[in-house]
């Protein structure tokens, strides 16, 4: 096979172009780095705490825009047994950043908090704070693994190179100008990397449209071509399914520290909650161009293609189906374009979830727990350390499987069934849950999942579910909307717990489960009590 050397330099130069903006940007940092002396490490994790408006919005949709998104799209719609209506990430993203910016933004905002689990650790002490971390940091890793997949198939592709390969350059890069400039990096590509998403995607669409392999891609939507329908059915039955999918991405969502470190980068709460609303209007506009592929792909004779014979589908490579297109349905040079927007896209959410995993195992596990008398430096050194290891890990993971659908869908899975209890009650619900519930409903949340399973990733399913159907092959078609049960169930389990423990505590059978009872790191509490003070007594004034 050989190596498409006018694409591999194509994206090479794409590469440098975004290695050298990390880089200027990591100049940014360290100016900022020494105005704050006192916070060298919350430069790195929330930007100083005044990012630019227009930097926060492009850096909220590209974290949000990433391969995982526009592949999956496309990779739905195409899909014979999915269709359009199955395509719920379009929908579910912008509810996730409406939800965000009208219930999320004040909470998290309403302290000198940096990282989600600073709440936790807050109400329920360091260590299970830290505990309650592990979800987000699998989510991360998997979010990671989904884009860093996207990239690997998409030049697989395109440029007849090793997606193993594709994976790691990509990977590497990512790491290099995360560790550069941390937030400051990250957001400041992100705005390159979105403007050769929004033009890449878009430029390639027309070509796409006018392909003479394609069929009439409006009448294939309701009419069978060359497969089924690609429009999709939704019955009475899959209802529960379907809804499931959509609040797990809507809900879940809000679980990811990539949102809140950009809705803590800005200076006020009104730029978080425009740059929350924004980015929802651009993430439902951004879906447009993948849809389309997904759908002239799907009303494509692909024996009349170079591609020949199975069709990608049969091939099992649904998942691949955007750059195939790309590669098969448009001009060489048009298909060049369509990889570097694919590119910006993995890259723009592979350094964000990097970003938001190693700063929660610097401030949250390293900082608050192993080492709490750390100096800025240190802390520093363990976000470059913990950005290096998640960014092998990801890496790895993603040359397990060809789904990106089904990765994207997996760790939205984890925080919603796990953490999205955790969450809600710690925001909204404070004075009717204490560590007792907490700690019961995690457990329970944990060994939920287990049991339901996963077989699409080797996790057998031994809870059996109402409403399951068998397939010929013996693996059952779920129906029931797990997912959310789980997380409902964790909800309600979490405040009854809570307040059966609060009762036995006061017949002083329990130790009592009072926050001010509980055992709190002082040294943790301080910065953001003091804070709380000095902000009402501005207020006052």
């Amino acid at each position: 096979m050989a190596v498409n050397w006018l694409g591999l330099l194509s994206i090479g130069v794409f590469y440098v172009l975004i290695l050298a903006t990390g880089i200027w940007a990591s100049k940014k940092s360290k100016h900022e780095e020494k105005k704050c002396s006192g916070n060298r490490s919350e430069v790195a994790m929330v930007g100083g705490r005044n990012l630019n408006i227009w930097v926060s919005i492009f850096t909220m949709t590209a974290t949000w825009v990433g391969g995982g998104y526009v592949l999956g799209n496309a990779e739905v719609i195409y899909d014979p047994t999915k269709g359009l209506v199955w395509a719920t990430a379009p929908i579910a993203f912008p509810i996730n950043m409406i939800l965000g910016g009208l219930f999320f933004v004040k909470p998290i905002r309403s302290k000198t908090y940096v990282t989600l689990a600073d709440p936790f650790q807050e109400k329920y002490g360091n260590v299970f704070g830290a505990i309650l971390f592990i979800p987000a940091l699998i989510g991360d890793i998997l979010w990671v693994a989904c884009i860093l997949s996207a990239l690997g198939g998409t030049v697989s592709v395109i440029m007849d190179l090793s997606s193993a390969i594709a994976v790691t350059v990509s990977a590497v890069v990512a790491v290099v100008y995360t560790l550069l400039g941390g937030l400051y990096s990250v957001a400041y590509t992100d705005v390159i990397q979105l403007t050769f998403i929004v033009l890449g995607l878009w430029v390639c669409v027309p070509f796409i449209l006018t392909s003479t392999y394609s069929a009439n891609f409006t009448v294939a939507a309701v009419t069978k071509l060359h497969q089924e329908p690609w429009i999709g059915k939704l019955e009475l039955k899959d209802v529960g399914r379907w809804v499931d999918e959509l609040l797990l991405l809507g809900i879940g969502g809000l679980c990811y520290q990539a949102f809140y470190q950009r809705v803590l980068s800005t200076a006020t709460d009104a730029q978080a909650k425009l740059t929350c609303y924004v980015g929802g209007v651009l993430c439902l506009t951004l879906a447009i161009p993948s849809l389309v592929i997904g759908a002239v792909a799907a009303s494509t004779n692909w024996n009349e293609t170079t591609f020949g014979s199975p069709s990608p589908y049969e091939q099992g490579k649904a998942g691949m189906i955007l750059p195939i297109a790309l590669h098969y349905l448009c001009p060489f040079f048009v298909s060049l374009i369509g990889i570097g927007a694919l590119a910006a896209a993995v890259m723009s959410s592979a350094d964000s979830a990097l970003l938001s995993a190693s700063s929660q195992l610097a401030r949250n596990v390293f900082k608050n727990i192993i080492w709490k008398d750390a100096s800025e430096k240190a802390i520093l050194v363990v976000v470059k350390l913990s950005v290096v290891l998640c960014g092998v890990i990801g890496a790895g993971l993603a040359m397990l499987t060809s789904s990106v659908h089904l990765l994207m869908i997996v760790s939205g899975d984890v925080l919603y069934s796990m953490l999205t209890p955790q969450v809600m009650c710690t925001f909204f619900l404070p004075q009717l849950v204490n560590l007792y519930g907490a700690c019961t409903g995690f457990v329970l949340g944990i060994l939920l999942r287990l049991l339901v399973g996963q077989p699409e990733i080797g996790l057998p399913d031994v809870l059996p579910l109402p409403w399951d159907e068998m397939q010929e092959d013996g693996s059952r078609h779920r129906l029931f909307p797990f997912r959310t049960a789980i997380m409902l169930l964790t909800t309600a389990t979490i405040i009854l717990v809570s307040q059966l423990g609060e009762w036995i505590s006061k017949k002083r059978l329990l130790r009592s489960t009072s926050d001010a009872d509980m055992k709190r790191d002082t040294h943790y509490m301080e910065p953001i009590q003091r804070h709380a003070e000095e902000s009402e007594k501005l207020n006052e004034e």
